[in-house]
């Protein structure tokens, strides 16, 4: 028998009476319950299941309700996971978390909104959506710019702000012909066709909200390209709002430490550009004072200096000037979590050199006869040119 689905009647019921039609253990403090009726959505199309409570009739007062964790639907057989038993029989109290309901109502509605518009205006496809913990992602056969996505972003608040009604309808077979609705797959049967004027007309088994203005805003908050096409994500109604907070809140912390007032992207670029000279002035005396140091090892056939504060790429330079005319020069940079990276340069091939530091000093590295890079694990300078001196021929 199937479950009479009253979600589908009244997506703003929040409790119902019922009776148990079979309760069955799955799993430790973990049963499944199906009910004659229920106002419980399950899980599917993108949506979360609701979650709430089950109150057995003629429970003692203040006895604990067994907890619905997640409902499903199997063949329209709705399946209830409890954590307690209701014996077969029962009648139930339902009551399902509103909050958690009308959340799923407003991303689910947000959502139509803006793949409708999409879909009309760039005649492409949804062809992916699904409501996660934070964002709502949408994902479509076709790329968008960052201004599509704006200007579509804008239309559908627009909708929202024109509070339009949120129709729903089942259509039987017959019915279709000549309608022009959105559907990821042929469904066999009657349909049911969520439309919002203007906006969009949709084949969906979700929950809605009566009218668009209840969405109360959306927010595209991320679009990356995806599998040939574009995914975006939105947050709508209160999820939106918090996270505007939240932006805000940041955006203003932000300008109170740099003492601005506003301009915050200007100030930023400003403060970026000062980073990118105090990085090429480091580099460069950093050279210098490595050049200064390799000075006193010039005469030496096996050489080894530290450079500090200098990058990967500059310590190869460095230890290319160090090698002039040297058996072995290895140029080092002191790693932040301790060690060496190193560059190795001389006169023959200097990969088994590498690899012998390495070995004794714990590491990995290599690279071309002429230049071995890696990392050392321990040791100090004289510790590795006393090895390097004895590879000397």
């Amino acid at each position: 028998m199937k479950t009479e689905r009253l979600f589908d009647q009244d997506a703003y019921r929040t409790d119902f009476d019922a009776r148990v039609v079979s309760c069955e253990p799955v799993a430790e403090r973990a049963w499944e319950i199906v009910l004659d009726r229920t106002a419980f959505y399950p899980e599917g199309g993108g949506q979360w299941s609701d979650t709430g409570t089950l109150e057995p009739e003629g429970a003692p007062a203040g006895a604990s309700k067994p907890f619905v964790i997640h409902a499903e639907d199997r063949d329209g057989v709705i399946v209830h996971r409890t954590d307690a038993p209701i014996p077969a029989g029962t009648r139930v109290h339902g009551q399902i978390l509103w909050d958690r309901r009308f959340d799923m109502m407003q991303q689910h509605t947000g959502e139509h909104i803006l793949s409708g518009l999409i879909c009309r205006s760039f005649h492409c496809d949804n062809v992916g959506f699904h409501i996660g913990r934070d964002v709502v992602t949408l994902d479509f056969n076709r790329g968008l710019s960052d201004a599509d996505v704006q200007r579509m972003e804008n239309a559908a608040n627009r909708v929202i702000r024109e509070n339009l009604p949120v129709e729903i309808r089942l259509y039987r077979p017959e019915e279709l012909e000549g309608l022009q609705y959105r559907s990821k797959k042929p469904i066999p049967g009657d349909v049911r066709i969520v439309n919002i004027p203007g906006a969009d007309t949709c084949a969906c088994c979700g929950t809605h909200v009566a009218a668009t203005g209840q969405v109360g805003i959306l927010t595209v908050v991320s679009r990356m390209n995806y599998k040939g096409g574009v995914r975006i994500a939105i947050r709508c109604g209160e999820r939106a709002r918090t996270w505007l907070v939240t932006v805000r809140d940041d955006y203003q912390g932000a300008c109170r430490l740099l003492s601005i007032q506003e301009a915050l992207c200007t100030e930023v670029e400003r403060l970026l550009g000062e980073r990118d000279a105090l990085k090429a002035q480091t580099v460069l005396l950093a050279s210098r004072l490595f050049d200064q140091t390799a000075a006193a090892e010039r005469d030496k056939p096996v050489r080894v200096a530290v450079a500090e504060d200098m990058t990967g790429a500059g310590l190869t330079h460095a230890a290319g000037r160090l090698g002039t005319g040297a058996v072995y020069a290895l140029a080092l940079l002191p790693r932040p979590e301790g060690g060496w990276q190193f560059a190795l340069t001389g006169a023959a091939d200097v990969r088994p050199a590498a690899k012998a530091l390495c070995e004794r000093f714990g590491g990995k590295g290599g690279g071309r006869p002429e230049m071995a890079q890696g990392m050392l694990l321990s040791g100090e300078p004289e510790a590795f040119r006393a090895l390097l001196e004895g590879l000397v021929p």
